[in-house]
Formats: C-alpha cells, sequence, structure tokens
C-alpha cells in the first residue's frame, strides 16, 4: 500500500529517550575509555599529566577537513586529515602530530555535515533526518542536527514544503550539534524508530561506548550498523569545531544528519548523527553528538 507524504514522515520520525546527566553551555562530554591500569599513583599523574597538554594543543587545530580524539585501537592520541586538507596544512599538522606524539591519518572523502536537497524534514532549502520526539511537559519537540535547525526557522512534512511540521526553538551548532523543533501541526510522533521497513520502539537512551555494535537510520541511506570506534572526538568541519563526538565506522550521505545512532537490540538510543568523510558505496567514517546531552540541556523526556 502507498503511503502519503505524510505517512511517511511520520514513519521515519525517529526516537528518543530521557534525560540524563550532562550539560547546557559547556556539555559533558562522553568520557575517554579507560587506559591500562599504571603501577603507581605517580605514574599515573604522568600519564593523565601528558594527555592533558597534547589534549591542549590538539584543541588549538581548527583546519577544517579535520578531526581529533584518542584511538582505542593504536592506543594514541589521532589527528586525521581528510581529502580536502592541502599539502601545506598536511606539513603543518604533521609538526603538530610530531610535537605532540599524535599519529596523524588520512581519511578518504570529505568531512562534512549531512544535509541535502531532497525527501526527510525539510527547510532552507534542504533536508535532513528526524532525530527523535520528545517532549518538555505537554510541549512536543523533534530533535535534529544543530546544523540542520541553523538553516532555517521553518521546517516541512514534505519536499513541496506545502506541510508545516513545525518551528525552530533552539539551535546548539557549532561547538554542539543539536537543535530542537517544535510541533505546529498534528503529524503523529511515536517513540519508535523506523527500521526501512518496520518501527523500533526506543525503551531508553544510553551512553556509547567504544567496540559496541550500533545502528544508525537516516532518509538517504536507511539503517547501517557498524561499531563505536571512539568517544570525545573533534571534527573540525567547514562551518565551525563540534567536540564530544561518538566516532562509528558507519557510512552516511546527505540527509541522513539528525538521525539515531541507537542499539538495534534494545531499542536504546545513543546519539543523533552530525556528519562523516566518505559515502555508503566505497565505506566512510561517521560521528554522532551524544543524546544525553540534549535530553539533559532542554529538560526532555520520551512522549
Amino acid at each position: 500500500m502507498r503511503r502519503s507524504p505524510l505517512a511517511a514522515l511520520v514513519l521515519t520520525a525517529l526516537l528518543l529517550v530521557t534525560p540524563g546527566a550532562a550539560q547546557a553551555a559547556v556539555s559533558e562530554r562522553a568520557a575517554v575509555p579507560e587506559r591500562a591500569a599504571v603501577p603507581d599513583r605517580a605514574s599515573s599523574d604522568r600519564v593523565a599529566s601528558s594527555d592533558s597538554a597534547v589534549e591542549a594543543q590538539l584543541a588549538r587545530v581548527r583546519t577544517a577537513g579535520t578531526a581529533w580524539g584518542f584511538d582505542p585501537a593504536t592506543g594514541r592520541m589521532t589527528l586525521t586529515v581528510d581529502d580536502t586538507v592541502t599539502a601545506a596544512e598536511v606539513a603543518k599538522l604533521r609538526a603538530v602530530a610530531d610535537r605532540t606524539g599524535a599519529l596523524l591519518r588520512r581519511e578518504p572523502g570529505t568531512l562534512r555535515t549531512l544535509i541535502a536537497a531532497g525527501q526527510g524534514i525539510y527547510g532552507g532549502g534542504g533536508r535532513c533526518s528526524l532525530g527523535a520526539n520528545v517532549r518538555s511537559g505537554s510541549t512536543y519537540y523533534v530533535i535534529t542536527a544543530g546544523h540542520c535547525t541553523a538553516a532555517a526557522s521553518t521546517w516541512y512534512a514534505d519536499s513541496a514544503q506545502a506541510t508545516v511540521l513545525g518551528s525552530r526553538t533552539a539551535t546548539s551548532y557549532p561547538g554542539n550539534d543539536y537543535g530542537l523543533i517544535r510541533y505546529t501541526s498534528r503529524i503523529a510522533h511515536p517513540s519508535a524508530i523506523y527500521t526501512y521497513p518496520g518501527l523500533l520502539a526506543v525503551n531508553s537512551y544510553g551512553n556509547a561506548y567504544v567496540g559496541q555494535a550500533v545502528c544508525r537510520s537516516g532518509v538517504t541511506t536507511g539503517v547501517r550498523c557498524g561499531t563505536v570506534t571512539g568517544l570525545n572526538q573533534t571534527v573540525n568541519y567547514a562551518g565551525g569545531s563540534v567536540s564530544g563526538l561518538i566516532r562509528t565506522n558507519i557510512c552516511a550521505e546527505p540527509g541522513d544528519s539528525g538521525g539515531p545512532l541507537y542499539v538495534a537490540s534494545t531499542g536504546v538510543i545513543l546519539g543523533i548523527l552530525s556528519g562523516g568523510s566518505g559515502n555508503c558505496t566505497s565505506g566512510g567514517v561517521s560521528y554522532y553528538q551524544p543524546i544525553s546531552e540534549v535530553l539533559a540541556a532542554y529538560g526532555l523526556t520520551l512522549p
């Protein structure tokens, strides 16, 4: 049976969670995974001091097309560059990596926020994926990526922009990457994730950990699955720097932005898609804003 565009949007309404501990202005970020135990307190203090110094230097990197964070696979801080970073910029970044002891790594493609024209939720001439239906009291909202809500104040349920979905009420981007759209229509907003096809009930939210099996859902490429490969990552997009992100080996494409990262076996949401590099033909990586920050920042709960 063919669904109307409005019905399709209802099914695409990816949902959410209850509030947890995090912050508002300066978000409480997902913790860097624990390192191996050290033999004594003095050694532990030296490691912490060294890590802090490295992070402080990497935090000064603002070159668009770069990302940095701790890589559990190598046990080292890693500075990543995409295909847009010039040879001259790479040379400067290599000097930073050499000075800090970080691993310099190139990832194919372009690190970008993922918004494009097409189906989904529409505003400002682009589309994104709906990430979560939530509420504050009796007022209902959509959570999606902040780089999406920054692009438009009014959002629609169809590409023709004939059916109003709601109005932007909050945006946090760059720095963070999340925003809210307040429902001004009577479109249904179930607490579920559309899994192409089918619906997965959302039971709660959680914090990601390295090695965790996860999936994401988005209007452009549907459901894709993989694993969490890093926490507390910083990405320098062309539009600004975003920190505290979850990194995965899951591909994503323009239009998938804002969609949820979740655990398929439990219906637990972990984050919303911020951006990534590569594509779903040749492969790529993707980064997510932890959902706990969004819920705590705005005092939101599940419907």
